[in-house]
């Protein structure tokens, strides 16, 4: 038995980066498949290969900071396997970086649509289908050591990443006497083609991330999605509100030399 057997399962931003490792891994586990993305043409091809590897997954394109595609998303789920056990609300992005003096309006706005408001319509739609199935469920929100501490460079989106870690609170309170755990994966350094182009700017960012992680190294996008993977389990049937860093021990001993 996989660790997510028979799972029905959406993974956002499924697309390419954890996103996608998250989805490959959920289908060697056993996972029933929704991929959604706003690039539609990235989790279709996902989608085609998971199958081909006798996985279940169908693809959504949506734009996940609407109501709209948040919805439409459970709705493929429910219409394709009858209900929904769980989700890795992994879609989220950020501008770079920038002192906070120095962004304008539709920056944070924009912002926080991508990281805060997104995964809050992803979430709300996600508990209502679960409350409704009486099944009970399981959440994982994709947030960041920024959400945990300071000092990454893009204050707009550690603010929106902290508010992550309250709505992970706030939904524990509302929903857990129903079965419903709602937890998040804060990745640290990962390599992913969204962080490539600093690695690949040369050698004094890996070294940077070397110095500032205990491990030594940057993460993996496998390796956080092994603890989404976990958390999204039966296994971790107790464990419900938290944040869970995947870091390297960053935020064991703030380590920003």
């Amino acid at each position: 038995m996989g660790l997510l057997e028979d799972k029905v399962t959406i993974v956002t931003g499924a697309g390419r980066g954890i996103g996608a490792a998250a989805a490959r891994l959920f289908a060697r586990e056993g996972a029933l498949l929704v991929l959604a993305a706003r690039t539609g043409a990235e989790v279709a091809a996902l989608a085609a290969e998971l199958r081909a590897e006798g996985g279940r997954a169908v693809a959504v394109a949506a734009d996940l900071t609407t109501a709209e595609g948040a919805d439409r998303t459970v709705r493929v789920a429910l219409e394709t396997y009858g209900r929904l056990d769980a989700a890795f609300d992994n879609a989220g992005s950020g501008l770079g970086p920038a002192p906070l003096a120095e962004r304008s309006e539709a920056e944070w706005d924009e912002t926080h649509a991508l990281n805060l408001r997104g995964s809050w319509l992803c979430l709300r739609a996600q508990l209502r289908a679960m409350a409704a199935g009486g099944r009970g469920g399981s959440v994982v929100l994709n947030t960041g050591v920024g959400a945990l501490v300071g000092g990454f460079g893009d204050g707009a989106q550690q603010a929106a990443k902290h508010g992550l870690t309250g709505l992970v609170k706030a939904a524990t309170a509302d929903c857990a006497a129903q079965g419903i755990r709602v937890n998040a994966v804060a990745p640290g350094v990962v390599r992913t083609p969204g962080t490539e182009l600093y690695f690949a700017a040369g050698p004094e960012f890996a070294g940077l991330v070397a110095r500032s992680t205990p491990l030594g190294r940057p993460g993996t996008a496998v390796e956080v999605a092994e603890a989404a993977a976990w958390l999204l389990s039966d296994r971790a049937s107790y464990v419900a509100g938290v944040t869970l860093p995947v870091d390297g021990g960053i935020t064991a001993t703030r380590r920003f030399d």
